[in-house]
């Protein structure tokens, strides 16, 4: 168990935010807030286009995403635009109707693709994409994957089984040099297409962490292994190798290089000391620099691997050659590596606190942080 004095790099600035969106807390606690064009409930994916901007945030808990045309530069800054709702007051699950190609039910991870951009959307079970960065309200999506149109949403399409081009509560995408990949959470599993798809349900090319397509049981239906998975989440890539927070697990998965076929098993992973082990914080109450509880996000600066370690409410960083099960260098949220406590356990919000951050992503020298808990988004300068 690492101890309360070990050293640690802060790999954000300590001061915290240099820009906080969404409302902070009231009365000392994070509540659900009214939706406008300032409050967020339970943002989980954010992305940064360029240092300049546009911002997108996937504002979860009032299933829309809010725009910022340029990047945010004051604290509570209101949004340009709106996706998902008829307008910045309203709230519900598809806009209170049925799905269609610019709604949303629990949106969740996001990012460029292209041009364009692409959104999980969570409990619709599909990914909607637009091949161009939407420039106003309500722009409808152009494809739509896991789905055979923008109007159906049904687990794995209605059927028992899965297939390479259906999804169950998809919470993560992710492109890359022309690879496009979906964490396919209620599958257990990674899609990942060769190209960015370019029609309506087109199926993926290769499968992460089951053996075949029409396969879904956790952990491939066994013990967990080095290519198994229970809660795929989010990916990124971390010198030139693939990398998955597996949530369920407690665990992030790194691969030797970028998988491209069925059910390649990772090199190494971390919050576990091998591939068996997977209780969080590897069993014991306190956390260490060394173990994870739930996992949602990551991110990637120069030689910064960072993950939003969520239930622990902090950022973890590795900046060394990675081994199995190897300590983190970096902490960011608490005051050490054996706490724990949404905003350190001290009841009100600080600009460099954090409580169940769920999502991270890096544009320049900024990582942008949902600090879903607090119901806010924090833009936050990385340490030069």
């Amino acid at each position: 168990m690492a101890d309360t004095d070990e050293p640690f790099c802060q790999f954000l600035v300590s001061e915290g935010a240099a820009v906080i969106l969404g409302e902070q807390s009231s009365n000392n606690l994070a509540m659900p807030l009214k939706p406008d064009a300032t409050t967020m409930f339970g943002p989980r994916g954010v992305c940064l286009v360029s240092k300049t901007g546009p911002l997108w945030v996937a504002d979860t808990g009032h299933h829309r995403l809010l725009g910022w045309k340029n990047r945010p530069e004051t604290d509570a800054q209101p949004a340009d635009l709106v996706i998902g709702q008829p307008d910045f007051h309203q709230e519900g699950q598809n806009a209170n109707g049925t799905p269609q190609s610019n709604t949303f039910s629990v949106p969740t991870g996001i990012c460029t693709c292209g041009e364009g951009l692409a959104v999980a959307d969570a409990w619709n079970h599909r990914v909607l994409i637009w091949k161009e960065l939407p420039q106003d309200h309500n722009v409808p999506a152009d494809i739509v994957l896991g789905q055979t149109d923008f109007h159906q949403n049904q687990v794995n399409r209605g059927e028992i089984n899965t297939a390479a081009d259906r999804m169950h509560w998809p919470y993560g995408v992710f492109y890359h040099r022309g690879y496009f990949f979906v964490a396919d959470t209620g599958n257990r599993r990674v899609l990942g297409w060769n190209r960015l798809p370019e029609v309506n349900g087109q199926p993926a090319d290769f499968v992460l962490g089951q053996s075949q397509m029409n396969l879904r049981d956790e952990n491939g239906g066994g013990t967990p292994t080095a290519s198994s998975m229970r809660w795929p989440h989010t990916l990124a890539i971390w010198q030139n190798n693939l990398v998955v927070t597996d949530a369920g697990n407690n665990r992030v998965m790194i691969w030797d290089g970028i998988p491209t076929e069925n059910n390649v098993p990772c090199k190494l992973v971390l919050g576990q000391s091998n591939f068996q082990d997977v209780e969080l914080n590897q069993g014991v109450y306190w956390p260490c620099s060394s173990s994870l509880s739930m996992p949602y996000g990551v991110a990637v600066h120069k030689q910064w691997l960072m993950v939003a370690d969520t239930s622990n409410s902090r950022l973890l960083g590795w900046t060394e050659s990675l081994e199995m099960g190897i300590s983190s260098q970096g902490l960011i949220g608490q005051l050490n590596f054996r706490s724990k406590g949404e905003n350190r356990s001290y009841g009100r919000t600080y600009r460099n606190s954090l409580s169940w951050p769920y999502g991270i992503s890096v544009c320049g020298d900024t990582a942008i942080v949902a600090d879903s808990g607090n119901n806010r988004v924090l833009l936050w300068s990385i340490q030069s």
